[in-house]
C-alpha cells in the first residue's frame, strides 16, 4: 500500500467514530448512516491531497462530514453502488435506559434545522466554541448565542414515542 493510502487509513481509523456520529445525526436508519459514512470517506479521500493543515485535521473532518451530510439532506441522493465498510460503531443496536435517553435526545435534535443540528452535534462531541466556530464559519460569540437558543428550543420540545409526540 502506498504511503498516502496508509496515512489516510490511519486517519480514518482514528476518526471513524466522529464521522459516523455526524452521519447518524443526519440519517434515519443504519443503512442511510452507512451510506453517508461512505460518501464522507470518498470526499475526505478526494480532498486529502488539498488539505493544507492550516486548521486542525479534526476540524477539517468535521467540516467535510457536516457539509456532506447537509448537502445529502438538501438534495435527493442518486442511487449509487457502495462498497460495504465495517464501522464498528452501532447506535441502532441493543436498547438500554441510557440508549433510550440518547435516542430521545437524537430524535429531538433531528427535528432541528440543519445548521442547528450541526451546531449542537459539535457541542455534544466536546468541541470548544472556537473549534465549532471554525467548523461552521461563525464567531465564538455567535456560537454561544446559537447554542443557548438551540438548548432552549430542545427543552421546549415534546418527546416523540414511536414516531408520535406525547
Amino acid at each position: 500500500m502506498e504511503q498516502k493510502e496508509q496515512e489516510f487509513t490511519r486517519l480514518v481509523e482514528r476518526h471513524k467514530a466522529v464521522v459516523y456520529t455526524v452521519c447518524y445525526m443526519f440519517s434515519g436508519s443504519r443503512e442511510e448512516a452507512e451510506d453517508l459514512f461512505q460518501d464522507v470517506l470518498v470526499r475526505l479521500w478526494k480532498g486529502y491531497d488539498t488539505f493544507r493543515g492550516e486548521s486542525d485535521v479534526r476540524t477539517w473532518i468535521y467540516r467535510v462530514s457536516l457539509n456532506t451530510c447537509i448537502n445529502g439532506q438538501k438534495r435527493k441522493r442518486k442511487d449509487a453502488a457502495h462498497i460495504p465498510l465495517s464501522v464498528d460503531v452501532d447506535f441502532f443496536g441493543e436498547i438500554s435506559d441510557r440508549t433510550m435517553q440518547v435516542r430521545r435526545l437524537y430524535d429531538r435534535i433531528n427535528r432541528l434545522g440543519l445548521v442547528d443540528r450541526a451546531l449542537i452535534l459539535l457541542w455534544l462531541e466536546g468541541l470548544s466554541y472556537e473549534e465549532i466556530g471554525a467548523v461552521i464559519g461563525i464567531s465564538v460569540k455567535n456560537v454561544s448565542f446559537q447554542l443557548y437558543r438551540i438548548k432552549e428550543k430542545l427543552k421546549k420540545m415534546n418527546p416523540k414515542i414511536n414516531g408520535y409526540e406525547e
